[in-house]
């Protein structure tokens, strides 16, 4: 097969400008990872603070138990009424785009 002139390289200049592309694919299915992570704890601790308002401890303290140590410092626990609120901002590169990210799960203790 023969090449025209000037098409020598052309290969290597196609992946070279793809690989931003493929970086900003990679960082974003990794920020969407890190929402769903952020979603499953804030849902985790919401149930841990109701169980342990319901027992009749903390639910601060039982959120805060329910948590791995990054994720401790960025969430905020709310408690009003029987029911438990956890708002938790995922991990991410910047700070704005981790406070507009921020999940929000709540649970709640029924009286009988």
């Amino acid at each position: 097969m023969s090449r025209g002139p000037g098409q020598d390289g052309q290969a290597t200049v196609e992946t070279l400008a793809l690989i931003p592309l493929m970086i900003a694919v990679g960082l974003g299915a990794l920020q969407l990872l890190a929402v769903g992570y952020a979603s499953v704890l804030a849902g985790t601790a919401a149930e841990a603070g109701a169980l342990a308002m319901a027992a009749g401890a903390d639910p601060r303290a039982g959120v805060k138990e329910a948590l791995p140590g990054w994720s401790k410092a960025r969430a905020e626990v709310d408690v009003d009424e029987g029911r438990v609120a956890v708002r938790l901002q995922p991990p991410s590169p910047l700070h704005a785009l981790s406070e507009r990210l921020a999940i929000t799960a709540d649970a709640a203790v029924e009286e009988p």
